[in-house]
Protein backbone atom coordinates (compact mmCIF):
# COMPACT_ATOMS: atom_id res chain seq x y z
CA UNK A 1 0.00 0.00 0.00
CA UNK A 2 1.28 3.59 -0.10
CA UNK A 3 1.56 5.22 3.06
CA UNK A 4 1.71 8.92 3.39
CA UNK A 5 2.70 9.66 7.22
CA UNK A 6 2.17 13.94 8.07
CA UNK A 7 4.41 14.31 10.55
CA UNK A 8 3.37 17.76 12.47
CA UNK A 9 6.19 17.91 15.07
CA UNK A 10 8.73 20.86 15.09
CA UNK A 11 11.45 18.69 16.50
CA UNK A 12 13.12 16.68 13.67
CA UNK A 13 14.41 14.18 16.54
CA UNK A 14 11.55 14.47 18.86
CA UNK A 15 9.15 12.02 20.01
CA UNK A 16 6.64 12.67 17.32
CA UNK A 17 9.53 12.04 14.44
CA UNK A 18 10.92 9.21 16.17
CA UNK A 19 7.38 7.42 16.14
CA UNK A 20 6.59 8.64 12.23
CA UNK A 21 10.23 6.71 11.30
CA UNK A 22 9.42 3.90 13.61
CA UNK A 23 5.79 3.64 11.72
CA UNK A 24 7.60 3.97 8.30
CA UNK A 25 10.53 1.35 9.07
CA UNK A 26 8.11 -1.44 10.11
CA UNK A 27 5.17 -0.30 7.05
CA UNK A 28 8.29 -0.61 4.55
CA UNK A 29 9.72 -3.96 5.89
CA UNK A 30 6.21 -5.18 5.33
CA UNK A 31 6.42 -4.28 1.60
CA UNK A 32 4.75 -0.93 1.82
CA UNK A 33 6.07 2.44 0.32
CA UNK A 34 5.68 5.24 2.72
CA UNK A 35 6.58 8.83 2.25
CA UNK A 36 6.70 11.02 5.35
CA UNK A 37 6.57 14.37 5.04
CA UNK A 38 7.25 17.03 7.71
CA UNK A 39 4.62 19.75 7.50
CA UNK A 40 6.34 21.31 10.43
CA UNK A 41 9.15 22.30 8.25
CA UNK A 42 6.79 23.27 5.52
CA UNK A 43 5.32 27.06 4.86
CA UNK A 44 1.67 26.00 5.09
CA UNK A 45 -1.26 28.15 5.54
CA UNK A 46 -4.77 27.90 6.60
CA UNK A 47 -7.48 27.61 4.83
CA UNK A 48 -9.00 30.75 4.00
CA UNK A 49 -12.46 30.03 3.52
CA UNK A 50 -12.79 32.15 0.14
CA UNK A 51 -14.19 29.06 -1.68
CA UNK A 52 -12.00 29.33 -4.89
CA UNK A 53 -11.26 25.75 -4.59
CA UNK A 54 -15.23 24.97 -5.57
CA UNK A 55 -15.66 27.38 -7.84
CA UNK A 56 -13.45 29.07 -10.37
CA UNK A 57 -10.17 26.57 -8.75
CA UNK A 58 -12.19 23.53 -10.17
CA UNK A 59 -10.93 21.96 -6.98
CA UNK A 60 -7.00 23.76 -6.54
CA UNK A 61 -6.44 25.81 -3.73
CA UNK A 62 -5.74 29.42 -4.73
CA UNK A 63 -3.18 29.93 -2.15
CA UNK A 64 0.40 28.76 -3.35
CA UNK A 65 2.63 27.78 -0.67
CA UNK A 66 4.08 24.38 0.08
CA UNK A 67 0.93 22.60 -0.03
CA UNK A 68 0.87 22.20 -3.66
CA UNK A 69 4.14 19.49 -2.70
CA UNK A 70 1.39 17.68 -0.69
CA UNK A 71 -1.31 17.61 -2.59
CA UNK A 72 0.11 15.19 -5.50
CA UNK A 73 1.21 12.72 -2.32
CA UNK A 74 -2.61 12.66 -0.73
CA UNK A 75 -4.11 11.80 -4.48
CA UNK A 76 -1.77 9.21 -4.34
CA UNK A 77 -2.02 7.70 -0.99
CA UNK A 78 -4.18 4.50 0.22
CA UNK A 79 -3.40 4.97 4.00
CA UNK A 80 -3.29 8.68 5.79
CA UNK A 81 -1.07 8.74 9.48
CA UNK A 82 -1.57 11.47 11.03
CA UNK A 83 1.57 12.00 13.50
CA UNK A 84 1.32 14.99 16.19
CA UNK A 85 2.61 16.07 19.67
CA UNK A 86 0.25 17.03 21.54
CA UNK A 87 0.12 20.78 22.55
CA UNK A 88 -2.32 22.19 24.88
CA UNK A 89 -4.75 19.05 24.62
CA UNK A 90 -4.94 18.90 20.66
CA UNK A 91 -2.76 18.19 17.46
CA UNK A 92 -0.22 20.80 16.82
CA UNK A 93 -0.52 23.94 14.51
CA UNK A 94 1.72 22.98 11.92
CA UNK A 95 -0.55 19.76 11.63
CA UNK A 96 -3.64 21.38 11.44
CA UNK A 97 -3.07 23.69 8.51
CA UNK A 98 -2.88 20.85 5.98
CA UNK A 99 -5.47 19.11 7.52
CA UNK A 100 -7.73 22.28 7.01
CA UNK A 101 -6.20 22.26 3.38
CA UNK A 102 -7.74 19.22 2.78
CA UNK A 103 -10.64 21.23 2.30
CA UNK A 104 -10.33 22.16 -1.41
CA UNK A 105 -10.43 18.08 -2.18
CA UNK A 106 -13.01 17.52 0.29
CA UNK A 107 -11.22 14.56 1.06
CA UNK A 108 -8.35 12.60 -0.46
CA UNK A 109 -10.07 10.29 -2.70
CA UNK A 110 -7.74 7.35 -2.47
CA UNK A 111 -7.23 6.97 0.99
CA UNK A 112 -9.25 4.24 2.63
CA UNK A 113 -7.29 3.76 6.19
CA UNK A 114 -6.40 5.84 8.25
CA UNK A 115 -3.85 5.87 11.75
CA UNK A 116 -2.71 8.54 14.51
CA UNK A 117 0.22 8.74 16.57
CA UNK A 118 0.88 11.01 19.52
CA UNK A 119 3.41 12.12 21.55
CA UNK A 120 2.84 14.38 24.53
CA UNK A 121 4.41 14.77 27.96
CA UNK A 122 1.71 13.62 30.06
CA UNK A 123 -0.70 10.73 30.12
CA UNK A 124 -4.30 11.82 29.81
CA UNK A 125 -4.17 14.58 27.22
CA UNK A 126 -5.51 12.92 23.88
CA UNK A 127 -9.06 13.45 23.93
CA UNK A 128 -9.38 16.36 22.18
CA UNK A 129 -6.51 14.77 19.50
CA UNK A 130 -8.45 11.74 19.21
CA UNK A 131 -12.05 13.45 18.74
CA UNK A 132 -10.61 15.37 15.78
CA UNK A 133 -9.08 12.36 14.20
CA UNK A 134 -12.35 9.81 14.30
CA UNK A 135 -14.03 13.02 13.32
CA UNK A 136 -11.91 13.50 10.02
CA UNK A 137 -11.53 9.69 9.86
CA UNK A 138 -15.04 9.41 9.92
CA UNK A 139 -16.62 12.23 7.63
CA UNK A 140 -14.34 10.80 4.98
CA UNK A 141 -15.55 7.37 5.51
CA UNK A 142 -11.98 6.06 6.27
CA UNK A 143 -11.06 2.75 8.22
CA UNK A 144 -9.80 3.87 12.02
CA UNK A 145 -6.15 1.24 11.75
CA UNK A 146 -5.44 2.91 15.61
CA UNK A 147 -4.19 4.69 17.49
CA UNK A 148 -0.67 4.90 19.50
CA UNK A 149 -0.28 7.35 22.02
CA UNK A 150 3.64 8.12 23.84
CA UNK A 151 3.90 9.83 27.09
CA UNK A 152 6.93 10.97 28.59
CA UNK A 153 7.84 7.01 30.33
CA UNK A 154 6.27 5.42 26.90
CA UNK A 155 8.86 7.52 24.39
CA UNK A 156 10.95 5.85 22.16
CA UNK A 157 10.81 2.37 23.92
CA UNK A 158 10.19 -0.73 22.96
CA UNK A 159 6.81 -1.42 24.08
CA UNK A 160 5.55 1.79 21.84
CA UNK A 161 7.84 0.19 18.76
CA UNK A 162 5.17 -2.59 19.07
CA UNK A 163 1.77 -1.13 19.56
CA UNK A 164 3.03 0.66 15.69
CA UNK A 165 4.07 -2.35 14.52
CA UNK A 166 0.58 -3.86 15.20
CA UNK A 167 -1.15 -0.99 13.45
CA UNK A 168 1.17 -2.04 10.29
CA UNK A 169 -0.38 -5.67 10.98
CA UNK A 170 -3.84 -4.11 10.21
CA UNK A 171 -2.88 -2.93 6.67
Amino acid sequence: MNILILQGSPRAKGNTAWMAEEYKNAAEAAGHQVTIVNVAKKKIAGCLACEYCHGKGEGACVQKDDMQEIYPLLAEAEVLVLASPIYYFTLSAQIQAPIQRFYSMMKPANVKKTALLLSSHSPGVYEGAIAEYKLISGFCGYEDMGIVTAFLEEQKTDATKQKIIELIKKL
